[in-house]
């Protein structure tokens, strides 16, 4: 048998199993924690200058300079402000830039040498630079942790996704997949919640990584994963993780014997197969624009939806919560026969580019937040929001399934690169107001549209086997459930892999 009855046989989704994707899942607040640590840790107070004088250098301005709120931050420890503010968003940029290198140094790096040496690895660097952030002497100093912590963070994160997946049978990695990111979105409520009690940021940085210890000791003991060990031909090992599973799920009279694994991998794969296979290198440049698309959009909205006023913690807290609704919408969506995972993902990025493109249709009264108008700019980009949150949501599975076992991480490495891209040139997109007011949302709205239609070129991959090596994507078994589709459903649902 392969993995997939395998899995069948110890319990797809046993109690072991649970117990896993439930520790994998909350690990996700802490890396939303971390993920946005600078929105407070970066906080800019009100403040006001104690003299007539124009302070001629940034020294004597420090010695005027009075802060009009009872936090702490970078910004009032080392004064960044004025010609100096730009040092809290290239702090930010910073991360997104060790995000980027983590997503494409981790994947590779777990294919070859395992799971659970890479995942650890990362967590616990992602502890240790984390508190070094806490106690940075200068500025120097956090800038460089927060590029190391978004290295590791990012990849950490990468390969934990990968990990909630593999241990699950095929059928349960839409519902893991999609806790993981809700789970996300809550942990950026979470993070506002601690921030709103904890003001000083030095307390906050090191109370947001203290979580990382406490899963960093969990997650010691988890065994490999299965298809891992079985994809580099490492059969034995997988059929005594396998086992194991079995007897945690309460199925010790249970015995796993695996078949030899069709082109195992002896060498090592790696990036260069991305590019090697004519059907893999078609399916990462879709998919590589797809997340990018999805990131761009994403985050740009966060930046640009209304610049809402008011309680900084709120706001935090409520463009986490606005994409709690996602979640539930893609698990229902992406299991039906009728919408699938492709269908699902491009029907919510060509919504989220046409409730952006709508925006330029509407009367400029309505350009403001006003409870009496519910059809108006801020409620037509939070709607846009929320649909590319659930397209992010969708695109992580699908992108999980539709990669071998023995590559999944490098793909998934290589579009996450992608996706950081997006996410640091999303800052830039507002500031094409500046030729006309909706620029920015006709930016995001064809991004989005070209992104869904895009999609629609990827192969579904609802009910169809999950392939373990590359030479699964072209055999036989992998295909029939593909063929049996083609039948049912016609010429409208064809697969171009």
């Amino acid at each position: 048998m392969d993995v997939d009855a395998a899995l069948l046989l110890v319990g797809e989704f046993g109690r072991y199993q649970k117990q896993l994707t439930v520790t994998f899942v909350l690990l996700q607040i802490y890396v939303a924690c971390q993920s946005v640590l600078i929105v407070l840790v970066g906080a800019q107070p009100e403040y006001r200058i104690n003299t007539l004088e124009v302070p001629s250098t940034h020294e004597e301005l420090v010695k005027h300079v009075v802060f009009e709120e009872d936090i702490t931050s970078i910004a009032t420890e080392w004064y960044l402000i004025r010609q100096e503010a730009y040092k809290v968003n290239l702090a930010g940029s910073l991360f997104f830039v060790g995000l980027l290198i983590g997503n494409v140094l981790f994947g590779p790096l777990s294919d070859r040498f395992g799971r659970k040496p890479i995942f650890l690895t990362g967590l616990f660097l992602d502890v240790v630079f984390g508190f070094m952030t806490a106690v940075a002497p200068n500025y120097e100093v956090f800038a460089v942790s927060r590029l190391l912590v978004g290295l590791v963070n990012g990849g950490m994160a990468l390969v934990a996704f990968v990990l909630t997946q593999e241990f699950v049978g095929k059928s349960y990695w839409a519902l893991t997949g999609s806790l993981t990111n809700l789970v996300f979105a809550v942990g950026i409520a979470a993070f506002s919640v601690i921030g709103y009690y904890i003001r000083d940021w030095r307390t906050l940085a090191a109370v947001a990584n203290c979580p990382g210890v406490v899963f960093f000791l969990l997650f010691i003991t988890i065994p490999e994963s299965p298809r891992w060990l079985y994809s580099q031909g490492r059969t034995q090992e997988a059929e005594e993780g396998l086992q194991y599973i079995a007897q945690r799920n309460g199925n010790e009279k249970i015995f796993v014997q695996l078949k030899p694994c069709a082109g195992t991998m002896r060498v090592g794969h790696g990036v260069m197969d991305l590019v090697r296979y004519p059907t893999l290198r078609w399916r990462t440049a879709i998919l590589m624009y797809v997340w990018y698309v999805c990131s761009l959009v994403y985050y740009g909205l966060t930046l640009n939806a209304g610049e809402l006023k008011g309680n900084r913690y709120l706001n935090i807290a409520l463009y986490g919560l606005v994409e709690v609704p996602a979640f539930p919408l893609c698990l229902y969506f992406i299991d039906k026969s009728w919408s699938g995972r492709r269908k699902t993902m491009t029907a919510f990025l060509l919504f989220a580019g046409v409730a952006c493109i709508s925006t330029m249709f509407l009367p400029r009264h309505l350009a403001d937040f006003d409870m009496g108008f519910l059809l108006n700019v801020t409620s037509l980009t939070l709607c846009g929001k929320l649909a590319v949150s659930a397209a992010f949501n969708i695109v992580y599975v699908f992108t999980a399934e539709l990669y071998p076992t023995v590559i999944r991480n490098a793909g998934l490495g290589i579009c996450s690169m992608s996706c950081r891209i997006g996410g640091i040139l999303a800052p830039f997109v507002p500031s094409l107001k500046t030729l006309n007011p909706s620029m920015p949302f006709i930016v995001f709205g064809i991004a989005g549209m070209s992104g869904g239609f895009l999609g629609l070129l990827l192969p579904e991959t609802l009910n169809k086997p999950i392939a373990e090596s590359i030479e699964d994507l072209h055999t036989p078994a992998y295909q029939r459930l593909e063929d049996k589709r083609k039948k049912g459903v016609g010429s409208q649902e064809n697969v171009k892999s």
